[in-house]
């Protein structure tokens, strides 16, 4: 069975060492880097499924880090820091991440961290339903090769906004609870965590404008949840 690859990027050494040493031992494959510059120039090399990463780091911290990671990959990330302000974690999130521990936090915390998130990215929604591809309005998302379209502009998504706008999509015309997407996209672990939520609807709803869109695809009902209108329905109700 192939081993996950785990990037380690920290300044410490004997974090390093003790997250290596532990992630090693559960099974995974890590690599550890104390330059982040040189953590960026090994991502396309060795294409690895997770990235941990301190966000104190010499010469490039981990916000820019994640900036200039997320302009050519979608791997996800876990932000390792011993700045706990929630301005850091929405900070954090609103750049990419797709989560947020602070330190000190426990061995036991992190693995169940780690398999979260490589259990959402490693999810084929695909897998569950009968169609490879799913129009709705101007958008259409292939199911088969994860890929997203509004008009004839492509949305680039990271793995858990892509797991989010999806599941979205094929539940469209349905109001899905913040209790439901955070269970079905994060893990039922996060099912109170609506910040981790309403962040990633916020760049998801960044991305579109970027497309040239103001449909609105993403529709909130305050204290509730989210839904994409099911423009396909209203057409045949024309």
């Amino acid at each position: 069975m192939k081993k996950s690859k785990i990037f380690i990027v920290d300044d410490e050494p004997k974090i390093l060492r003790f997250i290596s040493a532990n992630l090693k031992s559960l099974g995974y494959d890590p690599y550890s880097f104390q330059n982040s510059l040189e953590a960026l120039e090994k991502i396309d090399l060795l294409d690895p499924e997770l990235i941990l990463l301190d966000i104190m780091m010499p010469e490039m911290d981990g916000f820019a880090f994640l900036k200039r990671l997320r302009t050519f990959s979608d791997v996800p990330v876990i932000i390792l820091t011993a700045r706990g302000n929630s301005s850091d974690k929405v900070q954090g999130l609103n750049m990419g991440a797709d989560d947020y521990l602070t330190k000190p936090f426990s061995l036991e915390e992190l693995f169940a961290r780690v398999q979260a998130v490589l259990r959402r990215s490693a999810n084929r929604l695909v897998n569950n339903y009968t169609t490879s591809e799913i129009k709705n309005g101007e958008v259409t998302i292939n199911l088969a090769q994860r890929r997203i379209w509004i008009g004839n502009k492509e949305l680039k998504l990271t793995e858990t906004e892509y797991g989010l706008f999806s599941l979205l999509m094929v539940n469209a015309g349905k109001v899905l609870t913040h209790e439901q997407l955070l269970s079905d996209v994060w893990g039922s672990e996060y099912r109170d965590d609506v910040e981790y939520l309403r962040v990633a609807i916020a760049r998801i709803r960044q991305k579109i404008k970027h497309v040239d869109y103001e449909g609105g695809v993403i529709v909130t009902y305050p204290g509730v949840g989210y839904m994409i209108a099911n423009k396909e329905a209203e057409k045949h109700q024309l």
